[in-house]
């Protein structure tokens, strides 16, 4: 199974942005991704944006996996 999180565009160079997860800034390739724009929501997988998603559905994913990651602290 593969997994993309949702990250937000904050810096755009080139074929390159710097995306933000968490409060955590990662580097992720645009190259497989249709145009982006700075604030705008990506899926990331493996170091690439693959796709564009509306904030909403990307603050409900990151919602989720919070609650996953809760759960697994319980356990």
């Amino acid at each position: 199974m593969c997994l993309a999180i949702p990250g937000r565009v904050i810096e755009i160079d080139g074929d390159q942005a710097e995306v933000e997860i968490g409060g955590i800034i990662r580097r992720a390739s645009l190259a497989l991704c249709p145009p982006v724009r700075v604030g705008q929501y990506v899926l990331l997988h493996a170091g690439f944006a693959i796709q564009v998603v509306d904030e909403e559905e990307a603050q409900e994913t990151l919602r989720l996996l919070q609650e996953i990651g809760d759960i697994g602290e319980i356990s």
